[in-house]
């Protein structure tokens, strides 16, 4: 029995020793792996899938997207390539502040989008995670500014389903909103322009997403 045993022991030992050195010669863990049901806009490596407009600076260094103003402090968006409808969106990334930055969703024109806010705004008084929309200003506001990190990483998850817009900051709701303004296009990052918020730098991580 007792040899049974060890035989046993030694198949699990072997097996699973097998199987993280698979891995390890793999390249890849299962921190790398995208949850169930989400892809990787951003591979990591390149901006492949992603155009910039405008003329804002947006490269990729050690494995994220920079995003800065351009020459003259000048704005600029990078927007997926393709079109996206209903989804939930996560984006974990940082800024250095001042900033005025955001995550762009159902993006179809300057004028006809959506926008998580990356900001610090005064009046009214509201934080990332506020939901704006060209030409109807702010859908819904952030105003607990402790639910953002401002020296370190955050997550802003969006879902969009029909006319319902949902947003969290760190996984706090800060936003429920219907509205009928887009029902689908790009999703991307903003700079936006101003020389007192230079250098308005935003650093993503990490991009995925799920169709619902």
């Amino acid at each position: 029995m007792l040899r049974k045993f060890l035989t046993f022991a030694c198949m699990v030992i072997l097996t699973s020793s097998t199987g993280c050195k698979r891995a390890v010669e793999d390249g890849k863990t299962d921190a790398d792996k995208p949850k169930a049901g989400f892809s990787q806009l951003f591979n990591g490596k390149d901006l492949t899938g992603f155009k910039p407009t405008g003329g804002a600076k947006w490269v990729v260094k050690d494995g994220t997207i920079v995003g800065t103003q351009g020459q003259n402090n000048a704005p600029g968006d990078l927007l997926t390539e393709k079109v996206y409808k209903d989804f939930l969106l996560t984006v974990t990334y940082r800024v250095v502040w001042p900033c005025n930055s955001g995550i762009w969703f159902r993006y179809q024109s300057p004028d006809k989008a959506y926008q998580a806010d990356i900001l610090e705004y005064k009046k009214p008084v509201c934080y990332s995670g506020t939901l704006y929309c060209p030409g109807k200003m702010f859908l819904a506001m952030n105003t607990d500014k402790t639910l953002v990190d401002r020296e370190g990483w955050n997550k802003m998850a969006v879902r969009a389903k029909a006319n319902h817009i949902q947003i969290w900051i760190n996984d706090h709701k800060v936003a429920d909103v219907h509205d009928d303004t887009s029902d689908s296009g790009y999703i991307g990052f903003q700079i936006h322009a101003g020389n007192q918020l230079s250098p308005n730098k935003i650093i993503v991580r990490e991009v995925l997403l799920k169709p619902l």
